[in-house]
């Protein structure tokens, strides 16, 4: 996955760097907004389903050339996101686990706050400066872990293991160890670009992350604890630097 994270990196540089197509110096700035749902891949596994957060920020976009129809942009963006896990506590017919002191179905969750920053190769198919195009774009992204948070109904140290299909809670006690997540994003969406007003994208993006939020040496206890997420977002965009239309 190493290997995918760097073959992505060096396509999008060489997305950068090349010039073969009708030039374009279009520079963008805007803002963005969205909901995002998220897991955690673990190994062992730990039963989820997926939990519900938001992200936002700001976007930016820089127009390169037009190869033929397709359009060709670096896009970036800095976001504020919480993601995390909820865990799906149930037994093996599929029931809620009661706990034996409260009672009350176990449950447990965990927000976790990043600063995220995509970078993508942007390819959009339609119309350039006024009405819709089909966008498509790829790349990699970096996060910066900030907080943490656990909702949790039951003691920990009196989980009901006994009645539990999954009877992995080492995760209970254990915080975030690496603060820095990485990983690849993609994605796809529709924008309307209108002269006077700017650009409205409307997207659907997943992210799938190559780095681990827990040690995963053979000492420590679980070999796989990544991200994945989905996100559903709208971006507002606004010109700062245009192609003169003689050019294009």
């Amino acid at each position: 996955m190493r290997s995918i994270f760097v073959i992505v990196l060096s396509a999008f540089c060489c997305l950068a760097s090349a010039q073969v197509g009708k030039y374009r110096s279009d520079f963008s700035i805007g803002v963005n907004g969205g909901y995002i749902m998220s897991d955690v891949g673990f190994e062992p596994q730990v039963t989820q389903k997926m939990t519900s957060g938001f992200t936002g920020g700001l976007s930016f976009r820089y127009v390169c050339e037009k190869y033929f129809s397709t359009i060709c942009s670096i896009m970036a963006e800095v976001n504020y996101a919480k993601i995390g896990w909820k865990e799906k506590i149930e037994t093996k017919g599929g029931a809620p686990v009661i706990n034996q002191q409260t009672g009350r179905p176990e449950e447990y969750s965990r927000d976790i706050s990043y600063i995220q920053i995509p970078f993508f190769a942007h390819l959009a198919w339609g119309r350039e400066e006024k009405g819709f195009n089909f966008f498509a774009q790829v790349g990699p992204q970096i996060g910066f872990y900030l907080s943490e948070k656990s909702h949790i109904n039951f003691d920990p140290d009196q989980a009901n293991l006994n009645d539990r299909a999954n009877p992995t809670i080492r995760q209970y006690k254990m915080d975030v160890e690496n603060k820095f997540d990485y990983g690849i994003a993609g994605g796809a969406g529709i924008e309307f670009s209108n002269p006077h007003i700017g650009h409205f994208l409307v997207e659907g993006r997943y992210y799938y992350g190559l780095g681990n939020i827990y040690g995963n040496s053979k000492r420590d206890y679980f070999g796989k604890s990544n991200f994945g997420n989905v996100v559903i977002k709208m971006t507002y965009l606004f010109d700062v630097i245009k192609t003169k239309n003689k050019i294009k």
